[in-house]
């Protein structure tokens, strides 16, 4: 179990944002993953090395912590989830075939194939040993809820390139796709947290579906983000998904509200290999806007997190307990109060 080294907080005071992810990061680097053989730890080492957001993490430490249960109770759960977060990464990059995560070379590029599979299967083994490290008594309730997720996370990304080669995508099969690839783990993770607190199941199934709701409304602005996003504080190029050819919400919108000859010319430029990446983007981005569907995404958007708050207001803990979820809820979709 990794040791818990962060000052407890006096009284009723919850951790900040900034300390949970301060613990979750040195946590993450008090693991001693090097060992024999090197050429199956040291990709581990090196992926956990990449950085991130830490949302899962933190929401599950924020989520225990709200309903009065202690951090270090919930640290190595919330160890297990990040690290079978960046186990699909992982996985991800291999049958995405991309090259560069974050500024460096993916693991299967920088070693190969079949050593970033063995890697990521044995951090799946890690992330699964970590989550069941924690309070006895919950340990069935939450290892039920980390394989289900596990499971339906495998499922979207099966849908994920499922909707590569398939003729047609609909924009409801493209929101389960989300949900399953990107929000039961949010979801996951703040239900997760509560359950080691105590809360009552009630709770947990609300909190649940508020992480969900959030997570939907996190992907679909990280899918406007990519498109529209400025690139400084977005953090990585523009158009990567249009490069991609990936068939986001925004290019299924479009097709679905388009006339026959402008949905047409958008899947003759989607579609294409061109040298000049940029005027595909560019000329992308012009059919995207001529039929507002940043709007259409922004809306849509909204709704899924009005839905969230909706639901965080029915929460029980006090206004004062929920105030750093609401913060954090806020922050990760980059919205003012």
């Amino acid at each position: 179990m990794i040791p818990y080294d962060h000052e407890h907080k006096k009284g009723n005071a919850m951790h900040t944002i900034n300390e949970l992810s301060t613990i979750i990061n040195k946590a993450l680097n008090n693991i001693n993953i090097l060992g024999e053989p090197k050429d199956l730890y040291r990709p581990i080492e090196y992926t956990l090395e990449f950085g991130g957001k830490r949302l899962r993490p933190v929401l599950m430490m924020l989520t225990c912590e709200m309903y009065g249960g202690k951090v270090e109770d919930s640290i190595n759960a919330a160890l297990g989830i990040e690290i079978f977060h960046n186990f699909t990464l992982l996985h991800d990059d291999i049958m995405d075939q991309a090259p560069i995560r974050r500024g460096r070379e993916t693991v299967y590029k920088k070693w190969d194939t079949n050593t970033a599979i063995l890697s990521g299967d044995t951090m799946f083994a890690m992330a699964y040993d970590y989550v069941r490290q924690t309070k006895p008594e919950v340990v069935p309730v939450i290892m039920k809820t980390f394989c289900q997720t596990s499971i339906e996370v495998c499922e979207g990304q099966q849908y994920d390139m499922n909707f590569e080669t398939a003729a047609f995508t609909s924009i409801e099969d493209y929101l389960n796709m989300i949900r399953l690839k990107t929000a039961v783990a949010l979801a996951a993770s703040m239900q997760i947290g509560a359950a080691i607190a105590g809360a009552e199941e009630t709770e947990q199934k609300n909190l649940y579906r508020f992480g969900e709701l959030l997570g939907m409304a996190f992907q679909l602005q990280d899918d406007y983000f990519d498109a529209f996003g400025d690139e400084e504080k977005f953090g990585k190029k523009i158009g990567g998904d249009i490069i991609a050819k990936k068939k986001t919400y925004l290019y299924l919108k479009t097709l679905e509200i388009a006339d026959n000859e402008t949905a047409r010319k958008l899947e003759s430029i989607y579609m294409a290999d061109p040298e000049d990446s940029d005027q595909k983007i560019k000329e992308v981005k012009a059919i995207f806007s001529s039929l507002k569907i940043p709007q259409f995404t922004q809306t849509l958007i909204n709704k899924y997190f009005d839905d969230a708050m909706e639901i965080f207001h029915q929460l029980s803990p006090d206004a004062a307990h929920k105030e750093t979820l609401n913060t954090f809820a806020l922050l990760i979709l980059n919205r003012d109060k």
